[in-house]
């Protein structure tokens, strides 16, 4: 992005030749979601138009009807998008069914991804379906059941000591030594077009209208550039007139993105992990840290860490009103919590967050 080269899909690019990221540019039409609620599909597919596929691709061999979560009233103008009712139990799936799709379009016939467990889950059990050999790189750390998991779908395994980011050099590794497809639902934005339809969702549901900010969890910030994405897009197809807020939440030991937002830079600086019982989101480094920034700040957003103490207590909290979510997504009503505190007006205007993962995937 930052040299402005171009490469097509089938180069099997995973970042540009200046050592940038990549973006991803196509001819896209953004479905009218006022009208999109009547059609009998009731996936992600059904934004098939706005999405780098066509309706007869190889998609359909592989989908396992992700999408189309439900909305849940937790409190008075405060609503939780159920992202555990994905077929993997997390919202992952969102972005990962597109990943592996663009493999097998591009007759790939092995994937490498490194994860904090979820995103690992949803590769291994899309490239199962679609006959495709999975690397899936995770920290020695992460919970036994999401790895249990992943090894259900038929992935290798590799537990890798160390940090978030040295599970990451380890995958990369392997991709510059196999030359594998990289379905990194951080380096890859083919990603982000799975992930935004979570904000095409909440609009219909909300039966055309916005909430006036999205609570969106942040370590790799999949979900957030998402989000960002489908605002510009509902914005540029004239379908909302401005974005909502994006309130950006990080777990307080390894917040990155807060200590740059509040020192008002533009880039991220690499932290200490100080340990967090929010495994998904424990990212000292993020690589779309700038990206990250901008979009908070385009949307006239914020972004705070709560405690872990918080993080539990919000995770008792969600389970008494009957949602039992896995320890990383009660990162999200802590955060709510803590910014109501923050600004009181907040308690008057409709705010929407999600549960990412259910609960049976934490140790």
């Amino acid at each position: 992005m930052s040299c402005k080269s171009r490469y097509p899909l089938e180069s099997n690019k995973w970042k540009c030749e200046c050592g940038g990221l990549l973006g991803l540019e196509y001819e896209k039409d953004v479905p009218d979601l006022s009208k999109t609620s009547l059609l009998r599909d009731h996936s992600i597919w059904k934004y098939i138009d706005a999405l780098p596929f066509v309706k007869d691709d190889i998609w359909q061999e592989i989908t396992l009807g992700e999408g189309d979560t439900p909305l849940i009233k937790i409190a008075e103008n405060v609503y939780a998008k159920a992202e555990y009712y994905m077929p993997t139990l997390s919202f992952k799936d969102r972005g990962a069914v597109l990943l592996i799709a663009m493999a097998k379009k591009l007759g790939m016939d092995r994937v490498v991804a490194d994860s904090s467990g979820n995103a690992g889950t949803a590769i291994a059990a899309y490239g199962a379906r679609a006959g495709i050999q999975c690397d899936i790189f995770v920290p020695a750390s992460t919970s036994s059941k999401k790895i249990k998991q992943i090894e259900a779908h038929g992935a290798v395994i590799h537990k890798i000591p160390g940090t978030r980011e040295d599970t990451a050099k380890a995958a990369i590794a392997m991709v510059e030594k196999t030359n594998a497809f990289y379905a990194s639902h951080i380096y890859n934005p083919v990603f982000w077009e799975g992930t935004k339809t979570y904000v095409y969702e909440v609009f219909e549901q909300m039966d055309g209208k916005m909430p006036d900010a999205f609570i969106i969890p942040v370590g790799n910030g999949t979900l957030l550039m998402g989000a960002y994405l489908a605002f510009k897009e509902l914005m540029a197809s004239g379908q909302i007139a401005e974005m909502p807020k994006i309130l950006a939440v990080q777990a307080e030991a390894c917040a990155p993105i807060v200590q740059a937002f509040v020192q008002g830079r533009n880039t991220v600086e690499p932290m200490e992990n100080d340990g967090t019982v929010a495994e998904g989101i424990a990212i000292a480094a993020p690589a779309r840290g700038t990206e990250i920034l901008q979009a908070i700040r385009a949307s006239d957003g914020d972004v705070i860490g709560v405690t872990e103490d918080r993080i539990i207590e919000a995770r008792k909290e969600l389970a008494l009103k009957g949602m039992y979510v896995e320890i990383t997504s009660a990162v999200n009503y802590a955060g709510y919590v803590q910014y109501v505190e923050k600004y009181p007006e907040l308690k008057e205007q409709q705010v929407v967050l999600p549960l990412c993962g259910a609960g049976i995937k934490s140790d």
